[in-house]
């Protein structure tokens, strides 16, 4: 079987607190998170270990949506969010897990991702392009210094 494992990094140019809040505030991550065509809609958020989230992706030309839900791990303020995704759909079964890695550095903050588990319906470069498509939304929401 073939690694089913993707590693991301990205660095943001804004402290680690606000890259942190980004993964844990419901407005945020329907903001940021659904890749280029979707839309988002966060059902449940619970951002506390053993908390949960359940949201769903829209997809804007076809209709289809994907839910999915997960559990917190693990939540370390401004440094790591380790947590669960879930399917709903049964063609894409197992349980992935996302570990969000945070620390400053002189022009912001380096963001490192891995996500294992990755279901074999899904071609790794897809993943990788949805990922690149939301982190570079994810840089637009939290990099701008907006006074008031």
């Amino acid at each position: 079987m073939s690694d089913r494992t993707l590693h991301l990094h990205r660095v943001l140019r804004c402290p680690p607190e606000r890259a942190y809040r980004a993964f844990l505030d419901p407005l945020a991550m329907a903001k940021w998170l659904p890749p280029h065509g979707f839309t988002c809609t966060v059902h449940h958020m619970d951002a506390r270990v053993g908390g949960g989230f359940r949201m769903a992706f829209h997809n804007f030309g076809s209709g289809h949506t994907h839910a999915f839900a997960g559990e917190y791990l693990e939540l370390q303020p401004h440094s790591r969010i380790r947590y669960t995704d879930r399917f709903d759909d049964p063609g894409l079964p197992g349980t992935l897990e996302v570990t969000v890695d945070l620390a400053p550095v002189l022009v912001g903050t380096e963001l490192r991702i891995t996500q294992a588990g990755i279901p074999e319906a899904i071609p790794l470069a897809m993943c990788y392009l949805g990922w690149q498509e939301s982190l570079g939304q994810l840089a637009a929401l939290v990099e701008p210094e907006i006074a008031g």
